[in-house]
């Protein structure tokens, strides 16, 4: 499948900025499911100092806010051939090994709703990857998927209490329990077509986990499926602020408004 994807994040700063820092993981690379044809990012409000890859394997571009800036944008777009790999990833690139991947976070660390939706799975089945389906299945029936009600610092210990939750918030109770079982997982951050790709309000997230007899495999718990050639992979982590589009800080009063265009077309 070919797509064209056009990315748009907008931030309005309420008074000027004397100084501010940007992160940008908007930067898809060539890998098993995908051939990226041709991408390119621009800043206005803004000016690039830096490119570099990080432990992660992410393209990071490093944006210093122009000083006095109101506005700043950030603009993604390119056209990425895809296949349907069934979320098999296989070879781990960049410079974090994979015990790492056993690492909780803040955001991913296991408590009692964990412990919950991981109880029995292994008395169920010997097969990881049924094991994982399943997994996948019972975070979706405990935390709905419903807008609004979470931010990206919620915990995945907080989302399952809510019952309520968004596709970054599957992503952080999956990698959780997995890691809980003993399994390498990370976040993933990126793009998916949809029944209705013309407008988007955000990028899409999901989980992957290393089995030694496949490589990193791909669980999307907010559609029931592992990703197919839908799915472009941008940016990867222990969770989302390693693999966020964009993150950074800034000096300066007043309020940042944030606004997103995002089109997915085949």
């Amino acid at each position: 499948m070919r797509l064209v994807i056009s990315h748009s994040t907008t931030y309005h700063y309420e008074s000027p900025v004397p100084y501010g820092l940007q992160q940008i993981r908007l930067h898809p690379r060539s890998q098993p499911g995908q051939n990226v044809l041709s991408w390119d990012t621009r800043v206005e409000g803004g000016t690039r100092e830096v490119i570099f890859d990080d432990h992660f394997g992410n393209t990071v571009e490093l944006v210093r806010l122009d000083p006095g800036t109101t506005e700043t944008t950030v603009t993604a777009e390119g056209i990425v051939d895809t296949s349907d790999t069934a979320g098999i990833i296989a070879r781990h690139l960049g410079y974090a090994p994979l015990w790492l991947f056993l690492r909780s976070t803040e955001l991913t660390e296991p408590g009692a709703g964990v412990e919950r939706l991981t109880a029995g799975l292994r008395d169920d089945t010997d097969d990881d990857i049924e094991l994982l389906h399943t997994l996948s299945g019972r975070i979706l029936d405990a935390v709905a998927y419903e807008q609004g009600l979470t931010t990206v610092g919620t915990t995945a210990e907080r989302v399952i209490g809510l019952g309520h939750g968004v596709c970054q918030d599957h992503a952080h109770v999956f990698v959780a329990a997995a890691r809980s079982m003993g399994f390498p997982a990370r976040y993933v951050s990126g793009y998916l077509t949809t029944d209705d790709p013309a407008q988007q309000d955000a990028t899409h997230a999901w989980g992957e986990v290393w089995l030694d007899n496949l490589g990193w495999i791909g669980f999307d718990v907010s559609n029931a499926i592992s990703p197919d050639d839908r799915y472009v992979r941008v940016a990867t982590g222990l969770d989302y602020r390693d693999a966020a589009p964009t993150s950074g800080l800034r000096f300066g009063a007043g309020e940042e408004i944030l606004q997103v265009t995002l089109q997915v077309q085949q």
